[in-house]
């Protein structure tokens, strides 16, 4: 088992690593993939991701005035999103692959909402950002990628405002074992044969498969947003529990 220099490990999906060596391993597949993210995204959930983050949007609700910071936001997704309903906020895009905001700031959205947008290169652990800066944060399929989870909530809650909120979109677990079985034969058979004819990269999209089982079920992540200081935390599974929202508040 490969120990960092404090001896401390994580999961790179299915593998221990060392806790030092596991940021740099999600870079290179995020380099990796980047060109392409946002097709997989659409082939591997039959487009299904896009009502996911409209619900996300729809328990958000953003507001003029807002300042919205998205971790791990890659191409800006949710940025767009959250600035469409809201012209008059404004959103910072936060992610640690250079690449996926380059491949953002491409998109037609990005051109027409620049005056409102920024793209920074950064760690969730670690945020470039002073206290209690913004409204929202949110991180979507992100989380899961993060060395130290806890650190990651920890600075959410940091640069959260008084009364500001997290909200955390990320695949989880399914309540029935029947149907949770039919999902891990289709994520592990289909979806890293996927990533290798249109992405060209069977390896990360194993990666992503494996990482999606690594995470907690909900409760057990909704302990760990009350466990960085959030109140009111609460969840909504979709799509029977394949992906959930959580939610919680800086009070």
């Amino acid at each position: 088992m490969a120990e960092d220099s404090t001896g401390r490990t994580t999961h790179f999906g299915f593998r221990d690593v060392a806790e030092d060596d596991k940021a740099g391993m999600v870079h290179g597949v995020f380099t990796n993939v980047a060109s392409k993210y946002d097709i997989m995204n659409d082939v591997m959930s039959m487009g299904i991701h896009r009502v996911w983050k409209d619900a996300l949007m729809d328990w958000l609700v953003p507001r003029d005035g807002q300042r919205l910071l998205d971790v791990a936001g890659g191409t800006g997704d949710v940025a767009f999103r959250f600035l469409g309903r809201a012209p008059g906020a404004s959103a910072t895009v936060l992610d640690m692959t250079e690449s996926m905001l380059i491949e953002g700031q491409k998109r037609a959205e990005a051109s027409q909402m620049a005056e409102k947008l920024d793209w920074i290169v950064g760690d969730a652990m670690a945020l470039p950002f002073e206290d209690n800066t913004f409204d929202r944060y949110t991180i979507s399929f992100g989380i899961r990628n993060v060395t130290r989870i806890p650190d990651a909530l920890a600075e959410a809650f940091r640069v959260l405002k008084p009364g500001g909120r997290l909200i955390v979109l990320e695949f989880s677990q399914l309540p029935n074992d029947g149907l949770q079985k039919l999902y891990d034969l289709y994520s592990f058979n289909v979806i890293p044969r996927m990533g290798q004819l249109i992405a060209g990269d069977r390896d990360s999209y194993q990666y992503l498969v494996e990482s999606i089982r690594r995470f907690p079920d909900q409760e057990t992540f909704a302990a760990m947003i009350r466990d960085a200081g959030f109140e009111q935390v609460s969840y909504r599974n979709l799509s029977m529990g394949i992906a959930a929202l959580h939610s919680g508040w800086k009070i």
